[in-house]
């Protein structure tokens, strides 16, 4: 049945030459694969990804060397509206921000990081920042990486910690006078997604949001899954801004804009998808990619982790494929078997206990070994 739908009105907020929220279209983004130190490469992806249709650019940074890379990308992506993703590198906004638009902070990767100051002061700074460089800013909150204040205050209750953190944040938004933002919650749980993002809107109805299905993964599953969520809140009129989160090879890293047209022109058409059986089995999560990536087979591991398991598929089992140090830890610890992929070595994990390091070449036999004890087990127990 196709959902009904309905007009939702925001404030605006500016980013570089966008405008997100009150009577605007959505804004479709997406972020660059490349390695942002890799001018040439992240600028001609920047580039692809505004010709696609990107409203908006976002590049991650991993360090200060970067910031070089990332002024000599502004000086070659002249018109495009860029985000920089600070993740773990919030003390080097003030030296970004001249050349982005938007600054992303993630409300998990906080606390500790000079843990002498409070994280409301911290927060204070990035808005004077942003303030200062004429910025906007995203508060991404993920599912991985939830500030542990929230999950001790929530225990048990992942989604309500997701949507209190968000929460936190607009009211010191508030407190510091700034209105220039907008907010993410992100899970690679379509449904959470949706119920984060509903609480979230009934919580801080003038605030825009953009939705994003995290780690949705490889294609046809990754879009399927995109479209689960994002058609029962676009059509409630909840996401003002979306990207899609696909693994992708960086020479189709375009078609995460393509499709996310896509879902928004059929959302606003009524044209609905359904899967009632999809969901039911085996579940492969993998990241979309990003600078921070430390080996560039992750994208190949990803695809061959799909191939090998294709036998499991009736299993109601998660795998997760992670490609970096950011991601990789905390959001493979609720995957029933995680690939946590390093530079040369992948770290494979079961919940979240590890069970060694393995060479690319050599984790897909372990991999099937483990998931093949994760079946038996399952069986024997169905038994009983």
């Amino acid at each position: 049945m196709a959902e009904t739908q309905v007009a939702r009105k925001t404030r605006e907020v500016r980013i570089g030459g966008v405008t997100v929220g009150g009577a605007n279209p959505v804004v479709v983004q997406s972020m660059c694969a490349t390695r942002t130190i890799d001018i040439d490469q992240t600028v001609a992806q920047t580039h692809q990804l505004a010709r696609a249709g990107a409203g908006i650019v976002r590049i991650a940074m991993d360090s200060e060397k970067e910031i070089p890379a990332i002024k000599e990308i502004r000086a070659q992506t002249k018109g495009i509206t860029l985000s920089v993703d600070l993740q773990e590198n919030y003390r080097i906004a003030d030296r970004v921000a001249p050349h982005v638009d938007k600054i992303r902070y993630n409300p998990g990767h906080l606390h500790h990081i000079e843990k002498a100051r409070t994280i409301e002061q911290k927060v204070k700074w990035l808005v004077g920042i942003a303030r200062d460089n004429n910025l906007a800013i995203r508060i991404g909150v993920n599912c991985g990486s939830v500030a542990p204040a929230f999950l001790e205050k929530y225990p048990g209750d992942q989604l309500r910690a997701i949507v209190e953190s968000a929460a936190y944040h607009c009211d010191l938004m508030d407190q510091f006078g700034f209105t220039r933002f907008v907010v993410s919650l992100k899970d690679s749980e379509p449904q959470k997604v949706v119920d984060a993002n509903r609480r979230f809107a009934e919580r801080c109805p003038d605030v825009p949001i953009h939705l994003g299905v995290t780690e949705a993964g490889l294609p046809p599953d990754g879009i399927i899954k995109t479209r689960i969520a994002f058609e029962k809140l676009l059509a409630k009129g909840i996401g003002e801004t979306i990207r899609v989160s696909l693994t992708l090879p960086n020479d189709r890293k375009h078609e995460e804009v393509v499709v996310g047209h896509k879902i928004v022109d059929d959302v606003h058409a009524g044209r609905f998808i359904s899967v009632p059986e999809f969901g039911k089995g085996l579940n492969i999560i993998s990241c979309p990619s990003c600078s921070r990536v430390e080996n560039e087979r992750f994208v190949e591991l990803a695809q061959q982790v799909k191939e090998l398991t294709e036998y499991a598929a009736r299993y109601r089992i998660t795998i997760a494929v992670m490609g970096c140090r950011v991601n990789g830890p905390g959001e493979t610890d609720d995957a029933d078997l995680g690939l946590w992929c390093g530079p040369s070595t992948v770290n494979l994990k079961k919940k979240d206990k590890k069970i060694g390091f393995f060479s690319y070449d050599d984790v897909l036999g372990r991999l099937k070994v483990e998931l093949d004890k994760l079946i038996s087990a399952r069986a024997a127990a169905s038994a009983n």
